[in-house]
């Protein structure tokens, strides 16, 4: 059993928790609601590998403040809406105090948009391809400690992950970005051994229908 200080937080209401996960209220609803737990849906899918993509250089919890505020400026994170963004679009959002005023990050926002478009039209769906990218139980460690965590900034499949997007004319979307997708998005489950929540994402991870 992982002891607390091994990456383990006990928070107020004696959760025992992944570290992270103690240091604001919305990253705690984050951690125990979202973070792992398996994703298929293509417009939750698009926003995620969009909003790391903004992320670059900043926090998680910035992001996470300002998603909201994301969600309204790029229509609801749709691809074919957010494909038909302009450049007034662009200059108007550069104005945009609720985003991340960010001039490359918010034209990349509206390529890949164009890029999913053409990607779900020959793979059915983005949750299709991103799917195809689940690492084998091999790949993974086989327990998930702190320690183990740090040595995965990227992985194998990450950069795989990365590569095709990449070779698709996908922009910021490199090996890191993409294994911070596939933690949040449910991929894998690098919630810690010990963090109450651990469980419940495996239950998640075992029901859930991987999309063909």
């Amino acid at each position: 059993m992982a002891r607390l200080g091994q990456g383990l937080k006990r928070g107020g209401d004696g959760v025992v928790r992944c570290f992270w996960a103690d240091s604001d209220p919305l990253y705690t609803r984050y951690h125990d609601r979202e973070w792992g737990f398996p994703v298929s849906d293509d417009r939750r899918l698009f926003e995620k590998i969009c909003l790391e993509g903004f992320q670059a250089g900043l926090s998680w919890l910035t992001i996470l403040r300002k998603r909201e505020n994301f969600r309204a400026a790029f229509r609801g994170f749709e691809p074919a809406a957010v494909a038909r963004l302009g450049a007034r679009d662009v200059a108007r959002l550069l104005k945009d105090p609720g985003i991340v005023r960010h001039r490359g990050k918010i034209e990349s926002t509206v390529n890949n948009a164009r890029c999913a478009r053409e990607l779900r039209a020959e793979a059915g769906s983005l949750a299709a391809f991103f799917w195809s990218f689940e690492p084998s139980p091999a790949e993974r460690p086989r327990r998930v400690s702190r320690p183990a965590l740090a040595a995965m900034s990227k992985t194998p499949a990450s950069t795989a992950l990365s590569k095709e997007l990449r070779r698709r004319g996908w922009t910021f979307v490199g090996p890191t970005t993409a294994y911070a997708f596939m933690q949040a998005m449910g991929l894998v489950n690098d919630h810690l051994e010990g963090c109450a929540i651990r469980e419940r994402v495996e239950a998640a991870r075992a029901r859930f229908r991987r999309p063909e």
